[in-house]
């Protein structure tokens, strides 16, 4: 079985970009369990993104808000 390389689709990205890394990785070497705690890893990632982005919402909705007035 050969190994798909994903490099030539996937979009280009800026320098130090992890998230276009991660996706670059090769799994194949990975165990079950191994991919198990990356995904567990990543989904708090993700988490930890959404929260950020919904103060950052809020932040900002609270700003407008003030400046209205």
């Amino acid at each position: 079985m050969t190994r798909m390389d994903f490099d030539d689709a996937s979009p280009r990205t800026r320098p130090g970009d992890l998230a276009a890394q991660l996706a670059r990785e090769d799994l194949d070497h990975l165990s079950v369990a191994e991919l198990d705690e990356r995904m567990a890893l990543l989904a708090a990632e993700i988490e930890r993104t959404r929260a950020k982005r919904e103060r950052a919402v809020h932040h900002k909705a609270s700003a407008e808000a003030l400046f209205k007035r």
